[in-house]
């Protein structure tokens, strides 16, 4: 690992690319506290923050694994590029579900599905999918659904999920990728239906 440190950017990205996780562990504890504090101080709420971070990186790694990131030498540039991106992301999808409004005669703001109560065939269908879930979860690898549930139903942070697995971010952020992957898979391949 001592010998990324002195390696430039772009070359870790190289080596990452070529399969080695110890170059991307370089390149983002290079960049983290400056992207972070960067989203921080734009959204202006840590939990989103710290989620806008991690989806920059997921972005980050796709592109590099993908064999998409273009050698330009300005790595910096590209990674702020990709968080930036997704603060404008937010705040446009914010913005839409903002944008009804009650002077509107022919939208009834009122009648939404959401401030209904649930019919007996609303509750019968989210039992379903929640069973159908848990199915789905304890088809993945061990190391795979250990991520899955610490991630959704301990909400904690991939931070936290490398620091308490004892594993780098790269690879939690990894397990977390292939574990939706996995699920996506099986669920097509047993024709389970996860929506309403």
């Amino acid at each position: 690992m001592t010998k990324f440190l002195s390696m430039t950017d772009e070359n870790l990205v190289k080596a990452y690319a070529q399969g080695n996780n110890d170059a991307f562990d370089v390149l983002l504890k290079r960049h983290q506290d400056r992207i972070f504090n960067y989203i921080l101080r734009i959204i202006k709420n840590e939990d989103l923050a710290n989620d806008i971070f991690q989806e920059t990186f997921v972005k980050a790694i796709l592109t590099i694994k993908q064999g998409r990131y273009t050698e330009n030498g300005k790595f910096p540039a590209w990674i702020s590029r990709i968080a930036h991106n997704l603060i404008i992301d937010y705040y446009r999808q914010e913005k839409s579900e903002n944008l009804q409004s009650a002077d509107l005669e022919d939208i009834d703001v009122l009648n939404r599905k959401e401030l209904a109560e649930e019919t007996i065939e609303d509750i019968i269908i989210s039992d379903q999918i929640r069973e159908d879930v848990r199915f789905l979860i304890k088809k993945l690898p061990p190391l795979q659904r250990e991520v899955l549930n610490m991630r959704y139903y301990q909400n904690l942070s991939f931070k936290e999920i490398a620091e308490i697995t004892g594993v780098s971010i790269n690879t939690a952020l990894g397990r977390m990728r292939y574990a939706i992957l996995n699920l996506r898979r099986i669920a097509a391949e047993k024709d389970i239906v996860l929506t309403i």
